[in-house]
C-alpha cells in the first residue's frame, strides 16, 4: 500500500487550488518529469519575488506604485483563474485547471501576488506597528514545524485526517462567502469575523490551524506527484499552490495579531 494512501483514496489536498485531478497526469515516456527538488526550487524563486514586489508597495507607497500594485494584483487573479481554474461549492469546477499554464503564469502570479501582500501588510503596520514582521516570523515557524512533523513521520495525513481537514476548511470557505455577501449587503463586517470578542479570536485561532495543517496535505501530494512522475510542468504548479497556502496562512495570522493587539 502507497504511503500516501489517504490521499489515494480521498482525492486530493484540503487546499482548493490543489484540489483536482491535475496532479494526476503522468509525463510521457522521454519528457522531464516532476521532482521534488524542483518544486522546492520553484516555490523558493515564487517566495523570493513575492517578497521583493511587497517591499516595493510597502516602502514605496505613492499613488503610482498604488496603482501599479492594484493592476498586479488583478494580473495574479487572472493568471490564478486561467492556471488553477474556478471552483464553487456544490457545483465543482466551472473552469477547469490547466495545470500546463503554469510555466507561463507563475511570474504574473508571484509579482501580483506580492503587491497584494505589500498592499494588506502596509494597512496592518500603519495600525499596529511591528505586526508584519510577528506575523512574518510566525508564518515561516509554523511552516517548518510543519513540514518537519510531515518528514519525521508525527504528522500523517490518514484517511480520517485529511476527511476532517477538508471538511473543515470547506466550512471555512463557505464561511467566507457568507461574509463577503453580508458585508455588501450591510456594509459592516460581522464581530464575528472582524471583533477581538473571544469568539472572534477562537474563531481566528480555528482557521490559522486549518491553514496550517492544510500544508501537510500540500507536501504530501506534491511528494505523491513527484514519485508518480508528473510531467515537469506540475512543479510549477504545486509551488503556485503552496505559496497559495502560504499566503493564506500569513494573512490569517495577521488577522489574529491585529484582534489580539487592539485588545
Amino acid at each position: 500500500m502507497s504511503k500516501h494512501a489517504a490521499l489515494d483514496t480521498f482525492g486530493r489536498s484540503g487546499n482548493p487550488v490543489i484540489r483536482s485531478s491535475a496532479f494526476d497526469s503522468r509525463a510521457s515516456s522521454g519528457s522531464e518529469k516532476m521532482t521534488l527538488d524542483g518544486t522546492v526550487n520553484k516555490t523558493a524563486i515564487m517566495l523570493a519575488i513575492l517578497i521583493s514586489t511587497a517591499a516595493i508597495s510597502w516602502n514605496f507607497p505613492s499613488p503610482f506604485i498604488v496603482m501599479v500594485s492594484y493592476i498586479g494584483v488583478f494580473a495574479a487573479g487572472i493568471a490564478s483563474v486561467a492556471t488553477f481554474g474556478f471552483w464553487m461549492p456544490f457545483i465543482g469546477f466551472i473552469i477547469n485547471p490547466r495545470p500546463y499554464l503554469a510555466p507561463k503564469t507563475w511570474l504574473v502570479f508571484a509579482f501580483g501576488e506580492g503587491f497584494f501582500i505589500g498592499l494588506i501588510s502596509l494597512q496592518f503596520e500603519t495600525m499596529f506597528p511591528g505586526i508584519v514582521l510577528e506575523a512574518v516570523s510566525l508564518t515561516f515557524c509554523v511552516a517548518a514545524t510543519l513540514l518537519f512533523l510531515y518528514k519525521s513521520g508525527i504528522v500523517k495525513p490518514t484517511q480520517n485526517f485529511v476527511l476532517m481537514l477538508c471538511s473543515a476548511i470547506f466550512g471555512i470557505f463557505l464561511f467566507y462567502i457568507g461574509i463577503f455577501i453580508y458585508s455588501l449587503v450591510t456594509g459592516v463586517s460581522p464581530e464575528i469575523f472582524s471583533g477581538n470578542s473571544n469568539a472572534s479570536i477562537g474563531l481566528s485561532l480555528f482557521i490559522v490551524a486549518m491553514a496550517a495543517f492544510s500544508l501537510v496535505l500540500d507536501f504530501d501530494i506534491i511528494e505523491q506527484s513527484a514519485e508518480y512522475g508528473s510531467p515537469k510542468y506540475m512543479e510549477y504548479f504545486g509551488a503556485m499552490a503552496l505559496v497559495t497556502t502560504l499566503i493564506w496562512l500569513y494573512i490569517e495570522i495577521l488577522r489574529l495579531l491585529a484582534k489580539l493587539r487592539s485588545r
